[in-house]
């Protein structure tokens, strides 16, 4: 398996964790605060500092994420 298949593998295990069972629907606001703690607390693992997390989540992780995003509404067009 490629790099990039594991690294699906990888988010795809996590968001089932993250979500763990809970309605996608009515339960969207808690869902999104489990996703923001965990982002957080893997930005300070990794930078191990908050304001180099900070700087890492403003000038590298949302734009990361826009274009993941972009490139996803892509392929439905397709």
């Amino acid at each position: 398996m490629s790099e990039a298949s594991l690294d699906v593998a990888r988010a795809i295990a996590a968001a089932r964790e993250i979500i763990d069972g809970r309605d996608l629907q009515a339960n969207f606001a808690d869902i999104l605060v489990t996703a923001e703690h965990a982002i957080a607390t893997l930005l300070v693992a990794l930078m191990g500092d908050e304001r180099k997390a900070a700087k890492m989540l403003n000038e590298g992780l949302v734009q990361g994420i826009e274009q993941r995003l972009a490139f996803h509404a892509s392929r439905r067009l397709l």
